[in-house]
């Protein structure tokens, strides 16, 4: 803040004055403070860029100022003085640095510039000073377990020195307090320090101050080495070319597979078992997991944290915070190749599961019938590789009856409703419902059951945007509707149609197709019409219109009848009902059970 400098920003930048250069005024502040700097002095000076650069003022708009204040009275004009000869070469985004002494010839001055605003400059520049007293310091050493001597060695280079010297052992704090302990004089040169708290000061630099009372001579102490003794602490590093990388990216649910090696790479043992801190920072919000004390490590020995983490709940970023040995359980050298911080994004699932039902193994529509005692199977798949289908919770079953509006769920664990969750080893993430309810109450007057079935995966993505809904008729009684057959007429083939009521497929369903004068021509057995099912089937079975041994038959108009066996009865006919819920008379097709088909090849 002195004479129109900024504010002070920073301890020990006392003798650090900050001017701005961008307008003439401005810069006649930095003209007085180079005017009263004291003769003798030493003066660096360093230009900060402002942006934007294209307006920075250049040397040329410095040397302008005389405009103002006169020739040779600008700030321009007291750094070409000082020595900065090539201060005009400052004509374009750049900076540079100088350094003189102000008023004396002595000392040359120096200047250097960048070639532009990517790169970094540094200069030097070397002070001469004849002193007769001088001061060297050791590195800091420690952090100790055991502090126990300290020896030094030295000559003077005359045989009659006045070389006056004397070496400080000065010990630091954990707070990083400095105190000298001892000051040891020329006949101390091997001296115990084992009284030394190690805990009080782990740390312990030395010092050495040295003087020539000779001013003719003027040479210092030669110190040939100086060395300090003592028992150090342990020193752990994670060691990552040992572990399993950690990976950037999962998927919901995938694990978060941890695998951290940690190294004791000193020569001293830790004494006690690793403490490690392990936390997640997920979403904002920061967990804990509990992980138990690791082995005590002895020299070159490892230990590795292996953990797998649940990703189920997890979303987005999220960083992963690993710390051996935290807040220096155990006293250790160094801390900070001790712990690890990871991002990691966790893929979120947003892919609505599939579901799939079907009643006796065919997918049925609105209305149809189905048998009395279904088995109705209903498949729910998801994408997800780990989010495994594994929950009833996932799934539930509703049946509306006939009358009622109310939906009646269906608990799970009865032979009624299972569950049988998605297996991993299989490679396919699906799960199946089975449902086998008993309905003894039959559709009436357009009163029919209603299947409601909702679903969700791990991640609560439904099964499609509203629940599965199927309407569908129950009629007890076993019966069989009139059959047609369909082309009709046909030229290559032609299949079956018809309706079977109950709860229980007849054992035995033969179809007879007879020439008009009723010669059987063909018998089509159950087996060979395919899967039946109670509701409407359509056979599988297609007739090509050749006879019993395969032999084409001549075109023309054939009868066909069905035979039907149920516990040694014959079904009853059932009469078609149509969409409007009125029964079809199918009847005049017929002429005392037989149908007609026509064959047009």
């Amino acid at each position: 803040g002195f004479m129109g400098s900024a504010a002070l920003c920073g301890t020990k930048r006392e003798y650090s004055f900050e001017f701005s250069y961008l307008d003439s005024t401005r810069r006649r502040k930095m003209r007085d403070f180079l005017d009263w700097i004291p003769s003798g002095y030493y003066v660096t000076a360093r230009l900060i860029l402002d942006m934007p650069y294209a307006a920075t003022p250049y040397a040329a708009d410095w040397k302008n100022d005389s405009l103002a204040y006169g020739a040779g009275n600008t700030a321009y004009s007291r750094f070409k003085a000082a020595g900065f000869s090539n201060f005009d070469d400052y004509s374009f985004p750049r900076t540079w640095a100088f350094i003189y002494r102000k008023n004396n010839t002595s000392f040359q001055p120096t200047s250097l510039f960048s070639a532009g605003l990517d790169d970094r400059i540094t200069m030097n520049s070397y002070i001469n000073l004849p002193v007769t007293k001088g001061y060297i310091a050791s590195p800091v050493f420690g952090p100790a377990k055991n502090w126990k001597s300290v020896k030094w060695r030295g000559y003077s280079l005359e045989s009659n020195s006045k070389d006056v010297y004397t070496v400080k052992v000065i010990g630091i704090s954990p707070t990083g307090q400095i105190d000298t302990l001892y000051t040891l004089q020329p006949n101390q040169q091997d001296f115990s320090i084992s009284t030394v708290s190690a805990a009080q000061y782990p740390f312990i630099k030395l010092g050495m101050t040295n003087q020539d009372l000779d001013s003719n001579a003027i040479t210092p102490y030669q110190l040939r080495y100086w060395r300090l003794l003592y028992d150090p602490l342990p020193e752990g590093a994670i060691a990552p070319n040992m572990g399993k990388p950690l990976k950037d990216t999962l998927q919901k649910g995938e694990p978060l597979s941890i695998s951290i090696p940690f190294r004791n790479v000193s020569d001293a043992p830790f004494t006690d078992s690793i403490r490690i801190n392990l936390g997640l920072e997920l979403g904002g919000t920061s967990v804990q997991v509990a992980v138990p004390r690791h082995k005590a490590l002895q020299p070159g020995d490892s230990t590795t944290l292996r953990i797998e983490y649940d990703t189920k709940n997890l979303s987005g970023l999220n960083t992963l915070t690993v710390d051996f040995n935290p807040n220096n359980d155990q006293p250790e050298q160094y801390h900070y190749n001790n712990f690890l911080v990871k991002n990691f994004f966790v893929k979120g699932d947003v892919t609505n599961p599939l579901m799939d039902v079907t009643f006796d193994g065919v997918h049925i529509l609105n209305n149809d019938i189905v048998s009395a005692k279904p088995k109705i199977v209903v498949k729910l798949k998801d994408e997800s590789t780990f989010l495994h289908l594994d929950d009833t919770a996932l799934a539930t079953v509703y049946i509306k009856y006939p009358g009622s509006p109310a939906l009646v769920r269906f608990p799970y664990g009865t032979d009624t409703l299972r569950f049988i969750p998605a297996d991993p080893a299989s490679g396919k993430n699906e799960a199946t419902i089975e449902f086998s309810p008993t309905l003894l109450q039959d559709s009436e007057d357009g009163e029919n059951y209603e299947l409601v079935v909702k679903a969700k995966d791990k991640s609560g993505n439904p099964a499609g945007n509203t629940a599965y809904r199927v309407q569908f008729q129950v009629i007890n009684k076993p019966m069989i509707s009139n059959m047609f057959n369909y082309p009709n007429p046909f030229t290559s083939s032609t299949a079956f149609v018809f309706t079977i009521t109950g709860s229980q497929i007849p054992q035995n369903v033969r179809i007879q197709i007879l020439t008009i004068t009723g010669k059987i021509v063909k018998e089509i057995t159950m087996q060979e019409l395919g899967g039946l099912h109670i509701g409407r089937n359509i056979t599988d079975y297609k007739w090509d219109g050749t006879d019993q041994y395969g032999s084409k038959l001549a075109n023309g108009v054939y009868l066909y009848r069905v035979l039907t066996n149920l516990n040694g009865a014959s079904l009853d006919k059932y009469n078609t009902i149509d969409t409007n819920g009125d029964k079809v008379n199918t009847d005049k097709y017929f002429n005392k059970g037989y149908g007609k088909m026509y064959l047009m090849r």
